[in-house]
């Protein structure tokens, strides 16, 4: 018995050497480092020569020891049980929480100045006036001289973080009280992935705009009221490709045409309920776009709702054309009902307006919505409206790219696409002559679109919001064509609004999960929404159902509380991986008391909120593109996605 229990000894050690240390205070949640600049992991203690580490490479720490004064970390790339060697503590950053940020889109503002010292950036924010503090900052930079208070500038050109990863790891917040409220200071370190590159084109702004294509896609609702709407389009591409071709653009400006309905089981009469009629990657001119929406005409059949599958063609055009063809990316909604919504069960995709959106964000797509508004549709215009505000929303322009068309008029329709049609020959035309060449962030809201007449009318407004929005998309072109990278590595702090407007976001902030975590997460969302589901039927049983699931999920019972008045967040139902991020969420404050208080049409929102996530959560584990590597030889489990704050349950 002796020498079993032994054995047992040595076989927990064993397995213990094979997991990396835990957090303090956590049962989950490993150790975690970043390297820094000079770190070199060594195979062995004591070696001599070892590997140099591209500086934020994440390891997993599994051991730690002192050694002449000095503490060494054994690291891995992974968490099952994969060591690459030793490396010296004074080279890493503890990494507690994976929160990283992104800069929102600089169009607009001003560019994130990073500062040395937290005293310097609390004294500016807390001043009565902190942009008259600024100014002579920027302006100083600006003149290429030096300020000892700034480590460093956001880059003057966009950095997408989806083709061009980069980590602005947060390593700890603090609030200030301002005049105009509490505001945000942020410790961050910064490097990017690819930190020992140079910038890969060192072409001028006008020889990359040169390059500069846009993609146009129609997305239709082809249902039996259309019929006029869909002619209207077809013979606005018909005549904008005419002025294409004497410009000689065709093959900088393509048109696309996604065509929706509802679902077909529901109604087989309806024939699809998406079909891609024209790929702008593949159409070569009029003539071809021309011949491909030949068939294309309204159903002969009626849907079941008046509602149509509005998101299902909307990811049809995101997921399945290659916009990283294209710097200028457009899509246009067309239709004259709502959008069948996620919770509904004819719903294709199971989105909501929110995840489409983030989607269409996620690829660097403005969404332009038509919205036609007849007679016949009256009664839905409201709910409409309220869905396509949300898809169309775009913080750039701070307004949604939404523009209703008064009883459905076919006139003012087809001026509306003729004049969008041709903001973005102007747009790319331009472009091509290096008549506008996109320059300061800033001025991006003010050097574009202004009509000098002030003419109100919509196809005026939609000409001036293609030209804001084709401004700040070339931004993003610059960046990704010259190779900018974002500043070399540093830890400083920096605001999370701008310095001059609080009401402007300066990052956003992201959580890297891994593909585990996220799986854990969807099961957890799944077990409170069967949970939410049980509690509409019957409140008394809401919360009984949450400690059932935190059980069947393997949670640890003592840290179940069993009182009748603890919150959902206190049931240690999600995991240690959610319980410290710096963002509040309404359903991790219920309880019992506060659930049975909640009317039938809020506790279906909660519910539907969560489906709708829950789609999103699946669609994001099957993009094989979204998963980055943050260590060399890691396992695929441990690759991260930055999953938006907005999108956590």
């Amino acid at each position: 018995m002796l020498s079993l229990l032994m054995c047992l000894g040595l076989q927990d050690q064993v397995l213990a050497n094979q997991q990396p240390l835990l957090m303090d205070g956590k049962k989950t949640l490993y150790q975690r480092v970043l390297t820094r600049p000079g770190a070199i992991v060594y195979k062995k203690l004591g070696d001599e020569n070892g590997v140099q580490q591209a500086a934020f490479t994440r390891y997993y720490v599994y051991q730690r020891k002192q050694q002449s004064d000095q503490e060494w970390i054994e690291v891995g790339p992974d968490s099952r049980g994969t060591k690459v060697g030793w490396i010296s503590a004074d080279v890493t950053t503890p990494w507690k929480q994976q929160l990283t940020l992104a800069f929102s889109h600089a169009a607009g503002r001003e560019r994130v100045l990073f500062f040395k010292d937290k005293s310097d950036l609390e004294e500016i924010l807390t001043a009565e006036s902190p942009a008259a503090e600024i100014a002579p900052i920027r302006k100083k930079i600006t003149a290429d001289s030096a300020d000892q208070r700034i480590v460093s500038i956001e880059p003057d050109k966009p950095v997408d973080i989806n083709k061009e990863f980069y980590l602005l790891p947060i390593l700890q917040a603090e609030e200030v009280y301002t005049e105009t409220g509490e505001r945000t200071m942020l410790e961050v370190a910064s490097v990017s992935q690819f930190d020992k590159q140079k910038n890969s084109n060192n072409d001028s702004p006008s020889l990359l705009l040169r390059r500069f294509k846009a993609a146009v896609v129609f997305v239709i609702d082809s249902t039996i009221s259309m019929g006029p709407y869909i002619d209207r389009t077809k013979d606005a591409v018909k005549r904008i490709y005419t002025e294409i071709d004497e410009e000689g653009l065709s093959d900088r400006i393509k048109f696309g045409l996604v065509a929706y309905r509802s679902n077909v089981d529901a109604v087989p009469g309806l024939e699809y309920t998406t079909k891609m009629f024209v790929d702008p990657v593949e159409v070569k001119d009029g003539k071809d776009f021309l011949a491909k929406v030949a068939d294309l005409k309204a159903a002969r059949v009626s849907s079941s709702l008046f509602n149509e599958d509005s998101y299902a063609g909307v990811m049809d055009a995101l997921s399945n054309i290659k916009w990283t063809e294209f710097g200028a990316r457009y899509i246009v909604l067309i239709t004259d009902a709502g959008a069948i919504d996620g919770d509904n069960p004819l719903s294709f995709t199971g989105f909501g307006a929110e995840q489409v959106r983030e989607e269409a964000k996620f690829r660097g797509v403005a969404i332009y919505n038509l919205h036609l508004r007849t007679s016949r549709g009256e009664k839905n215009h409201q709910q409409a409206e309220a869905q396509y505000k949300v898809l169309s929303s775009s913080p750039l322009l701070e307004k949604p790219l939404y523009y209703p068309v008064d009883m459905g008029s076919v006139d003012e329709f087809g001026r509306i696409v003729d004049d969008l049609a041709e903001s973005v020959v102007n747009l790319v035309n331009n472009a091509y002559q290096g008549k506008s060449v996109a320059g300061s962030a800033k001025t991006a809201d003010q050097d574009f679109g202004q009509s000098e007449d002030k003419d109100t009318s919509k196809a005026n407004t939609i000409s001036q919001d293609i030209a804001l929005m084709g401004h700040a998309m070339q931004l993003s072109y610059l960046g990704r064509e010259s190779g900018v990278k974002v500043p070399p590595v540093f830890n400083a702090w920096i605001s999370d609004a701008v310095i001059e407007d609080a009401t402007k976001k300066a990052v956003e902030v992201r959580v890297l999960l891994t593909k585990n975590q996220l799986s854990d997460m969807y099961q957890v969302v799944k077990s409170i929404t069967d949970a939410v589901l049980e509690g509409m039927i019957s409140p008394d049983n809401f919360f009984s159902q949450l400690r059932s699931a935190a059980a069947t999920l393997g949670r640890d019972p003592n840290q179940i509380n069993q009182s009748k008045n603890a919150k959902l967040s206190e049931l240690g139902l999600l995991g240690e991986y959610l319980e410290d991020l710096p963002y509040h969420s309404f359903i991790l404050g219920l309880d019992q008391e506060a659930w049975a208080q909640l009317g039938p049409h809020q506790q279906d929102a909660i519910l539907k909120d969560l489906n709708k996530k829950l789609k999103y959560y699946e669609y994001s584990n099957d993009d094989s593109d979204r998963w980055v590597s943050l260590a060399e030889g890691s396992d695929p489990a441990d690759y991260v996605y930055p999953v938006p704050i907005e999108m956590l349950p």
